[in-house]
This record gives C-alpha cells, sequence and structure tokens, in this order.
C-alpha cells in the first residue's frame, strides 16, 4: 500500500502525541492518588474532635445542686434537640387514637389493636395486652422495640414479654417502632429523618412523640396507677427506654437492654456509634447518655447489659461508665438500691431473652409488688399464646405519613425568605446578615491553616508535584496535591479542585488546568477521598453533629482556610474553586459564600438546582450527612448561596 509521506507523518505524529498526553494523564493521576496522611488520621482526628466536646457529669454535693442541671438538661434537651422547629408544634397538637378490634389472648388477658398518631398523619400500630376483670390500679408498661425488621411487634421475645406482664395483673403497650414490622418502608429508615433536619424541624420528635403518647394511652386507662409506670426495650428499644425514662418523669421504673452507653465510649467503641435517633443533631451541646442515666435517680432504674455481645453495647465496655456517673446521685437521694445492673452471660449476646426478662421480673416484684408474697420472677410459660404476624396484624391508612413524606411537605414553602435584594446598599446589608447567618447553621470555625508542612515532591517532564499536609486550627490534617507546570508557572491563577470521588478522580481536569496555566491544589477535606473515615464514617458524621458542629461546616471552613493559605500565605492572589459533583459543589458554595476575600470564583460541575432535590431525591444520613445540615433549606436554597459568593460559574 501506497501513502504519502506528509500524510504518514502526520498519523506518527498524532500517535506520539496521543502516546505522551496519555502518559502524562498517567503521570498526573499518580500523583493525585499518592498517600499523603496516614490512613488512620482520619479516624483518630474524629474521634479526639468529636469525645472531647461531650459534656462532663456536673460535679455536684447536693440534691438542689444536682436537680438544677437535671432539669436545666432535661428542658434544653427537650427544646433545643426534640421539639425544634414545626415539631414543637406536633407536640402541642391533638391526636389521634383508634381503638380497631380485640383478640382473644391467653386465659388471663385479651390483646386490643390500636392506631395512634405520632406527628401529623402518622399513625403508629401498638397492642395493648389487658388483663380480665381489673379492678383498682394496676402497674402499666411501655414496650419498646428494637432494629427486628421482619417481626417488629411481633417478635417472640417480645410478646412473651407482654404476656407475662399481663398475667401478673399489669397493663402491658406493644408499640411498633418506626421502620420496623408493619412500618419497615423505605420512607421510615432512621437515615431519613435527617431529611426533617435539612428542613429546620427535629426528625428526632416522631420518635419522641411515639413513646411519650404511648405513655399518655396507658396513663388514661381508667386502672393505670400512675405510680408505678415501667418502659423496657432492647437495642434500639434500649435507646428509647432511656432516652424516654430520663426525659419523661412519668416513667417510675426503667430497664434499658444493651441499649446504649456515653458518647464518650461511642467515640472509642465503633460497634456503638448510634443511628439517626440516637446520635441526634445537637444532643451532646446538652447532655450525655450518662447524664441520662443519672437523671434516673431516685426512681428504680436497671441497667441490663450483655457480656458477649454480639452487636453493640457490650456490658465490658458500656456499663461502667453508666454506674460511675449514675451511682453518687442516687446516693445523694440515699436510694442507692434504686440503680442496679444485670449482665447476661447465658447466651451473652444480642438478647431480651428469658434469663434478661427475668431479671426485670424481680424488679418488678421488688419496686411494683414489695410486699407481694405471691409475686413471682420466674418467667411463666406462655409460647403456646404467641401469635402469628397475621394476627397481630392492623390495618394502616392508605397513606400513612412517614419522615420522607412529612419532609416533601415541609420543603414546599423553603426557604423561608427567597427575595435577594436587587439595590446595591440593600444587596450588601442583606449579604452581611445571611453571612452571618450561613456561619451559624453550618457552625463554620474561623480556621486557618496553622502548620503547612511537605510530606514529598515529584517531577516528570512537565509537572512539579508537591505533596502538603495542612494542619487546619488544633483540629484536622488535610491531605492536598499541588500541581504546576514547569514551563507556565501557574501564573493565569490558582485553583482549589474538589470531587465527590476524592482528588485521585480529577486527573483528567487537572490536566486541563495545568495545560491552560493554572497552579492546581487538589484538595481531600473532611470525610472526602483520602480524609475519608476508614470505619463506621457516616456514623462519625452524626457524632460531629451532635456535639454541635456540621459536617458541610467542617469541609467549608477547612476549604476557606486553605483559599486564604493559598492567598495571603503563599502570595498566590485570589483563588478559584472548582468543585465537580453534587456534594462537592454545595461545601464548596458554602465556602465561596462566607470567603469572598480569598475565593474569587466558584465553578461548579454537576451541582444542586435547589436543597429541595435532596429530599426529592430521597437523600439520607448514611450517603449524604452534610446535605442533610439541619436548618439550612429553612434559610437558604441554592440562589441564596450563589448570591453570597463573589462570582459563580456552572457547567
Amino acid at each position: 500500500m501506497f501513502i504519502k509521506l506528509p500524510l504518514l507523518l502526520t498519523v506518527v505524529f498524532s500517535l506520539t502525541l496521543s502516546s505522551i498526553q496519555a502518559a502524562e494523564l498517567d503521570d498526573i493521576e499518580k500523583m493525585l492518588s499518592r498517600r499523603v496522611i496516614d490512613d488512620k488520621l482520619s479516624l483518630e482526628e474524629v474521634q479526639v474532635f468529636t469525645e472531647r466536646q461531650v459534656p462532663p457529669m456536673p460535679d455536684v454535693q447536693s440534691i438542689e445542686e444536682w436537680e438544677k442541671h437535671a432539669n436545666r438538661m432535661r428542658r434544653e434537651t427537650l427544646a433545643k434537640v426534640v421539639f425544634r422547629g414545626e415539631a414543637a408544634k406536633w407536640r402541642d397538637a391533638s391526636y389521634g387514637v383508634k381503638w380497631v378490634g380485640t383478640i382473644s389472648g391467653g386465659p388471663e388477658y385479651t390483646i386490643k389493636k390500636l392506631l395512634f398518631e405520632a406527628a401529623p398523619g402518622m399513625w403508629i400500630p401498638a397492642l395493648m395486652y389487658e388483663p380480665k376483670n381489673l379492678t383498682g390500679k394496676v402497674p402499666v408498661v411501655l414496650n419498646v422495640n428494637g432494629h427486628d425488621r421482619p417481626n417488629g411487634k411481633a417478635a417472640a421475645y417480645k410478646q412473651i414479654r407482654c404476656i407475662n406482664q399481663a398475667k401478673r395483673g399489669m397493663i402491658a403497650l406493644n408499640v411498633e417502632w418506626v421502620g420496623m414490622g408493619q412500618l419497615n418502608t423505605p420512607g421510615f429508615v432512621h437515615y431519613k429523618m435527617n431529611q426533617l433536619n435539612l428542613c429546620g424541624t427535629s426528625g428526632l420528635a416522631p420518635f419522641y412523640l411515639s413513646m411519650s403518647r404511648g405513655l399518655d394511652i396507658l396513663l388514661n386507662h381508667p386502672h393505670a396507677d400512675k405510680n408505678r409506670v415501667a418502659v423496657a426495650g432492647l437495642s434500639g428499644g434500649g435507646w428509647q427506654t432511656i432516652f424516654i425514662s430520663a426525659l419523661d418523669e412519668r416513667v417510675t421504673l426503667s430497664d434499658p437492654v444493651a441499649g446504649y452507653s456515653s458518647f464518650k465510649t461511642r467515640a472509642r467503641f465503633l460497634t456503638d456509634l448510634g443511628d439517626s435517633e440516637q446520635t441526634p443533631c445537637d444532643m451532646a451541646t446538652v447532655t450525655d447518655y450518662a447524664q441520662l442515666t443519672a437523671m434516673r435517680a431516685p426512681r428504680p432504674t436497671l441497667l441490663t447489659f450483655n457480656a458477649k455481645d454480639n452487636c453493640c453495647f457490650a456490658s465490658g465496655h458500656a456499663l461502667a461508665p453508666l454506674l460511675e456517673a449514675a451511682r453518687p446521685i442516687f446516693k445523694l437521694y440515699g436510694k442507692q438500691d434504686s440503680l442496679s445492673s444485670h449482665v447476661n452471660t447465658d447466651p451473652g449476646t444480642h438478647n431480651f431473652d428469658r434469663d434478661n426478662r427475668e431479671a426485670l421480673y424481680r424488679m418488678f416484684g421488688a419496686h411494683f409488688y414489695p410486699n407481694d408474697a405471691k409475686f413471682y420472677p420466674e418467667e411463666i410459660d406462655c409460647k403456646g399464646e404467641l401469635k402469628s404476624i397475621a394476627d397481630l396484624h392492623i390495618e394502616l391508612p392508605k397513606t400513612n405519613q412517614d419522615f420522607h413524606s412529612l419532609a416533601l411537605t415541609l420543603a414546599k414553602d423553603l426557604p423561608r425568605e427567597k427575595n435577594i435584594p436587587t439595590e446595591k446598599a440593600a444587596l450588601q446589608d442583606w449579604k452581611k446578615s445571611q453571612r452571618t447567618a450561613l456561619k451559624q447553621i453550618v457552625r463554620a470555625r474561623d480556621y486557618t491553616v496553622s502548620k503547612a508542612e511537605k510530606s514529598g515532591e515529584e517531577f516528570n517532564g512537565k509537572t512539579s508535584a508537591t505533596f502538603w499536609q495542612l494542619k487546619i486550627g488544633n483540629d484536622w490534617t488535610v491531605p492536598a496535591t499541588e500541581l504546576v507546570n514547569k514551563k507556565s508557572g501557574g501564573k493565569r491563577g490558582t485553583v482549589i479542585l474538589l470531587a465527590d470521588s476524592g482528588r485521585k478522580s480529577v486527573s483528567r481536569e487537572t490536566a486541563d488546568l495545568l495545560g491552560k496555566g493554572y497552579r492546581v491544589v487538589a484538595v481531600d477535606p473532611f470525610y472526602f477521598g483520602e480524609s475519608k473515615i476508614a470505619s463506621r464514617d457516616f456514623l462519625f458524621a452524626l457524632m460531629v453533629s451532635t456535639v454541635g458542629d456540621r459536617p458541610l461546616g467542617l469541609q467549608a471552613s477547612q476549604v476557606s482556610a486553605v483559599a486564604t493559605w493559598l492567598k495571603d500565605k503563599r502570595g498566590f492572589g485570589s483563588v478559584t474553586v472548582k468543585s465537580i459533583g453534587k456534594r462537592s459543589s454545595l461545601y464548596g458554595l458554602v465556602a465561596a459564600g462566607l470567603n469572598p476575600a480569598a475565593i474569587e470564583t466558584i465553578e461548579m460541575t454537576g451541582s444542586l438546582k435547589s436543597l429541595r432535590d435532596v429530599i426529592a431525591l430521597d437523600r439520607a444520613a448514611n450517603t449524604t450527612p452534610e446535605m442533610l445540615c439541619f436548618g439550612l433549606l429553612e434559610q437558604f436554597d441554592i440562589p441564596q448561596l450563589k448570591a453570597l459568593a463573589k462570582t459563580v460559574q456552572e457547567k
């Protein structure tokens, strides 16, 4: 075959150029992928950061001193954590209760089916085990459940507990937990309660209202003894038990089973890190689970844990700090015997089986039936009386509300103030006030790069790379890779490059920017890329929020600090932030809005059009925790955030 020489040279030149470009791209990718910080550092730093902010037990010497603290913690937890935003209206609104039928139980009791509203239109199914031939006042027990998705309220160990209570003459209420059993639907996934948080309304409120209204129903029974009111549950039910028992003083006896530990314990024992409701936004700015345990004093309290727990809250690490906090307070009241503990060794795994149930029955005997010689703690065999899931089914409304549907409704009218001034002076005043508001909402910190340490350098034919460990304040170490084309020297400007998939994913974007003469600083802020926490990362994002910070605020503050360092310390002038992906675009935009002095331009690829899309796309805290920042949508949407930035470009 005959080919003209000029054409052959063109083909050879093109192939050579393509090969060179591929080689350069490969080099850049290797530079961006090079590890800069130790793989355990992100975990260690977030452990220290969260642990040190957990409030300690107050040092008190009298009942009066303690009750001052306890009343404050109880009041502030309810006001500042549970009933924020629209949840305060839910608390004060009337709610529905529907009795929908009765089925036979054993010879001593019947089972009444009911529904009640935890939040407007959010109906909770429940079963009341009612002894026959009731006379006088009798104890009542709220039985809450943990993460048993297929069985929910029909779980055998829970039925046995309720039946045994009824056979002893107690009124037992078996409440379905959201996300379990009949409520095991996508909209009730616990991490979606944070969609309500984004709207400025506490996603914790439906959990709490379900429990408190369950108590209402029990105490409205004509035979209920208000002086003998108990709550008990396993795992997530253990969390429910301590939470309602500490905050609602109607609960006179409490038995949380393998359901919680101190936030300080959780920071170190990763098995204990809890779901969204167990690590609610801002709770640890007010109190800790150690204090909640002490707040039970002087009321009877049994702490039940398992020695070989294969899930969480093993007795060996979870129990001692709680007893250490609570015992001195019970002693102040002279009620040391009202606080007891039980450690199950057979089977010792995550359970509320017979040994643990009999510990509860003994507690009933000691405190509800102290002079009753006929009361016995041994479990009454009732396996033949257990019902099937179908037997215990309760028809729910076809349009039962859940976390997602409530959030969609709330989001329709947000943000509350959409207008952006157009007149120059008014716009400047608006920006000033809105930056102050944004800083508070995302809990941005005034971070600086306190130390910039080179961890290495690399050179190839065209590109030099410097690998930085940037100490942000005294809290975080952020990895960054700085790349410069030797020929251009980065004279065209400096770009901070951010990406949802981390800096190692942006080799093509980096090559393009280098080719145009820019200096590129590819950064992995909190929770992203190399800064991703190695184990249970999103649960630590929840921990960050419970101690009063926000993942979104940390990310934006870190990017802002890097921009100021590049502008002022390195002398590179104003900086452009280029973000790739919805998540990086959000925290990059917040950084640009908070620090227009250093960030000249924010260029976003694939950004959100509206924060309402976070809810419409059904995002959850286990996948995009920073996007569900408490109250952000209540005050801001993407257009308002853009208006705070100096220059915005989108692709």
